[in-house]
């Protein structure tokens, strides 16, 4: 456990934990090649209008290129650094290669300074090591995972995430995914063995609404505490129930409570092997 604990010394550290960076970061200083300033879109389109609720503010961030496509091949990569980014929830570490190329990647679980990685179709089923989904073993804990060959990782890349190979069938790897989907993906494309790092992270107490806006998290309003011009489930005098038979969103759309959300033709269904379980005992 590398959770740090504070004393209740004021009302904001009652309860409040956090990662003890200092156990598990080198303390490097991050690749200036690498990081590039810019704005945030915070949630809103090129219209400036709001897409994503419950997104502003925040502390100014440096963003670093990390590297999702791994499109160097068959060249040993040294891990340098373990480091933060605040852009994600995973650490990621300066990778070298042995040819001098510098990139940033998400570093897997249990991977220190001065371990190794290497990218090739025929390499050691070895934490760290990216390969084909088709040439894993039925068992394997990926990261990292590509949905479509060469177009870069996209499933399971946030703190302490893993899929799990579970069947090769006529080209096609089974893959097991955090939310207890079973999805078919193309065995030729890419993921990473292991676990992403920072599992703990999920298990911290921010412990005031302050260090929620530091990360760019706006407050979330109940909908029952709304008008009904707000929302569907607003309005009434006093506490109220929603008055409805099911939950809806502020569009009207199903929401929450074990309730089917997704579109009933989208194109992904035909990969889908078995629906993810739904509830507090989903695993």
């Amino acid at each position: 456990m590398t959770l740090k604990f504070y004393k209740p010394r004021t009302a904001g550290l009652r309860g409040a934990s956090r990662v003890n960076y200092r156990e598990l970061l080198s303390g490097d200083k991050k690749t200036k090649s690498l990081v590039s300033g810019g704005k945030r879109d915070v949630g809103r389109n090129a219209d400036g209008r709001i897409t994503t609720r419950h997104k502003g503010g925040g502390h100014k961030r440096l963003w670093r290129n990390v590297d999702f496509t791994f499109d160097k091949k068959d060249v040993p990569a040294r891990i340098a650094t373990i480091e933060y980014d605040p852009s994600r929830s995973a650490f990621i570490s300066l990778a070298v290669y042995a040819d001098g190329d510098r990139r940033y990647v998400v570093v897997p679980k249990g991977m220190k300074v001065g371990d190794t990685f290497t990218v090739g179709e025929n390499v050691a089923i070895q934490r760290g090591n990216r390969l084909p989904l088709g040439n894993m073993p039925v068992g394997t804990f990926v990261f990292n995972i590509e949905l479509k060959p060469g177009a870069g990782g996209k499933v399971a890349r946030s703190a302490g995430n893993f899929a799990e190979v579970i069947a090769q069938d006529a080209g096609y790897t089974h893959i097991k995914m955090p939310s207890t989907e079973v999805r078919r993906i193309l065995g030729t494309a890419w993921a990473t063995i292991g676990e992403s790092s920072n599992d703990e992270y999920r298990l911290q107490v921010l412990g005031k609404a302050g260090r929620s806006r530091w990360k760019g998290i706006r407050p979330t309003v109940r909908g029952s505490a709304m008008n009904p011009v707000d929302h569907p489930h607003g309005g009434g005098e006093g506490k109220q129930g929603r008055g409805l038979r099911r939950a809806k969103s502020l569009w009207g759309k199903p929401t929450g409570k074990g309730q089917k959300t997704r579109r009933p033709k989208k194109y992904s269904n035909v990969f889908i092997v078995s629906r993810r379980r739904v509830g507090k005992r989903k695993k």
